[in-house]
């Protein structure tokens, strides 16, 4: 269970982009964070594993309190969370394979690492998550030769080789066409559910998260303004956590979406 308890952060500019959140997220569940730009949904995915540092509170994962560790303890609890990035955060020049093989990094001595000496347990591993995500038959491209879905991919299978008890997901779809978005996020709540695996997904498509999140939690300012089940996300709640807008057009838009029927092999195959 990942438990944020009174987590705020406070800027050098005086800033609060997060004020006091409290929130449990057991094993297997996956959450959708929705607001406004600016209402710290980046900043709070980032303190869980102290890409940014909290000013108040505390995050633990599993009994472990994230926010307590040195320096050595934190390099060793963030193996345990994953991360997927809106830019995809990728070296270009490596390949497909060079790139996913670099999530087992934080398990190896520094020689290994440095020389890329990886088991060969790991390399295997590699290849049932390429073939997971539809990538199996690229494995040698190199990652500047991507699509935007292709690379969003790459980036699911490095933090899957982690072995990760959570998965911190930053605006996984801002980059992609309405097209892949609803691909990557379907192979996102598949993924979770095949591994038990509890995750925060950072995501500014409403419609997109009440297809495919069990839970959505809602930032205003830096707090928690909803949280729960997607078909509560009414116009009354929309407009709580946005601002005045026809959301009406928004809920429409998710029930027609919702009778839609894709076929996924051959969307798989178009990118």
């Amino acid at each position: 269970m990942l438990q944020l308890k009174n987590l705020g952060k406070r800027y050098k500019t005086g800033d609060d982009a997060l004020k006091g959140v409290n929130l449990e997220i057991p094993d297997g569940q996956l959450v959708g964070l929705i607001g406004p730009s600016g209402a710290g949904k980046s900043t709070l995915i980032r303190c869980v594993n102290r890409l940014v540092e909290p000013t108040t509170g505390t995050v633990t994962l599993n009994n472990i309190e994230v926010t307590s560790l040195s320096a050595g303890g934190l390099r060793k609890e963030r193996r345990k969370m994953g991360m997927i990035f809106q830019e995809y955060a990728l070296v270009d020049r490596l390949t497909i394979m060079e790139n996913v093989m670099s999530g087992r990094l934080g398990y190896m001595g520094f020689w290994k690492s440095f020389f890329r000496k990886y088991p060969q347990a790991d390399i295997d591993e590699a290849f049932r998550l390429l073939e997971r995500v539809g990538l199996d038959h690229m494995v040698d491209k190199r990652a500047d030769e991507l699509s935007g879905g292709q690379k969003q991919r790459v980036g699911i299978a490095r933090a899957l080789i982690q072995d990760p008890e959570v998965i911190l997901i930053d605006e996984p779809t801002a980059s992609l066409d309405p097209k892949t978005s609803r691909q990557i996020m379907r192979l996102i709540s598949e993924l979770c559910r095949e591994r038990n695996l509890s995750a925060i997904v950072n995501i500014h498509d409403v419609a997109l998260a009440q297809m495919f999140v069990e839970r959505i939690v809602g930032l205003q300012m830096g707090e928690i303004v909803f949280d729960g089940a997607p078909d509560e996300l009414t116009p009354d709640v929309l407009t709580k956590i946005y601002g005045e807008e026809d959301w009406e057009a928004t809920i429409d838009e998710v029930d027609e979406d919702e009778d839609i029927t894709i076929d996924e092999k051959s969307v798989e195959a178009s990118i």
